[in-house]
């Protein structure tokens, strides 16, 4: 298992397994995603990967990225090392797996959802609320139509809404739902059918049905940062939001 500030790391037969590791809820700050996207530059450049997965220890899946990261100087980086890891994602032809035991939220739900497939244990949680700090979720906003259709995913988006696994399972969010309490048996089942197949023909499956997808969401997520720095960010209700977070009170929108 190699040694990384924010991660754990453990490579076998073909799998990757990269598990978060910044108690006590696993919260993105710059420099936790600069080690993500050095970590997944090196994983994914190997051509006998078959998969990657996400996994994580504490409190939560992911509880998104830090709000303080979303301030002054910090939001232009913050947005290249966010979204570097999705556009790393997005190109590869390697299998991604997201295993979600708990919360996964705002940035951690775009992490979680953005994978090929997501296993979840029957206590996780989905959810983008970043509405209702005043700001808008960009990769998910490039995504979850194609995944739950435009109707839910215009609801997720636009209203902040938390759902339970059950109803992530029902609308298309996630794959498979196991019970909590063999959670992590039920992933280690999933994987070592996976390790039974051919590792290139997987990663060529994956390319053939996911090209067409993957040229879209790369170019709108372009469109969509450009909307979120140049338009989203000039808004007052913006920076109120954020400040009303970590001043831990709430709103007072202006609507401007």
């Amino acid at each position: 298992m190699a040694d990384y500030g924010f991660f754990e790391l453990v490579e076998a037969d073909g799998i990757a397994t990269i598990t978060l590791n910044r108690p006590p809820l696993n919260v993105l700050h710059i420099p936790m995603m600069t080690e993500c996207n050095d970590l997944l530059a090196t994983l994914l450049a190997d051509s006998n990967l078959a998969a990657l997965v996400f996994k994580a220890k504490h409190k939560a899946f992911c509880a998104g990225v830090d709000v303080a990261d979303h301030t002054g100087d910090k939001m232009d980086e913050m947005i290249r090392q966010f979204h570097g890891i999705f556009r790393k994602l997005a190109s590869t032809d390697v299998l991604t797996i997201a295993a979600v035991g708990r919360a996964a939220l705002g940035g951690g739900c775009e992490l979680a959802t953005f994978c090929d497939i997501v296993l979840a244990s029957d206590r996780a949680k989905f959810g983008q609320p970043e509405v209702q700090v005043g700001v808008l979720p960009p990769v998910a906003a490039c995504v979850l139509a194609h995944q739950v259709g435009i109707k839910k995913a215009i609801e997720l988006n636009t209203t902040g809404v938390t759902i339970d696994a059950a109803e992530a399972y029902r609308i298309g969010l996630v794959n498979q739902v196991f019970p909590a309490e063999e959670f992590e048996d039920r992933v280690d089942g999933y994987l070592a059918e996976l390790k039974k197949l051919s590792c290139p023909v997987v990663r060529m499956a994956k390319r053939a049905t996911s090209m067409v997808v993957r040229e879209q969401v790369l170019a709108q997520l372009e469109r969509v940062e450009q909307l979120y720095t140049d338009d989203l960010m000039k808004l007052s209700d913006a920076h109120e939001g954020i400040a009303a977070f970590m001043e831990k009170r709430e709103p007072r929108w202006k609507n401007e």
